[in-house]
């Protein structure tokens, strides 16, 4: 398994889900969307909350390092 493809898919669709929330905030009058500013930080700082609890997304450790 690629884990650099399932990490880089991740970040464009937190970031596409950011800014869809954030629009869909602007188009409604909903606060409640502009929490689409969460998941655009987390996209564009490439941090995924999600990832370290289920430990799906990391990247295998290299065996040097331990």
């Amino acid at each position: 398994m690629d884990f650099n493809k399932i990490r880089s898919f991740c970040r464009v669709f937190r970031i596409i889900l950011g800014i869809a929330l954030i629009a869909a905030g602007i188009v409604t009058g909903i606060y409640w969307f502009y929490l689409g500013i969460l998941p655009l930080i987390a996209g564009i700082a490439n941090f995924c909350p999600l990832c370290i609890v289920s430990k799906k997304c990391d990247l295998p450790q290299d065996s040097e390092q331990k």
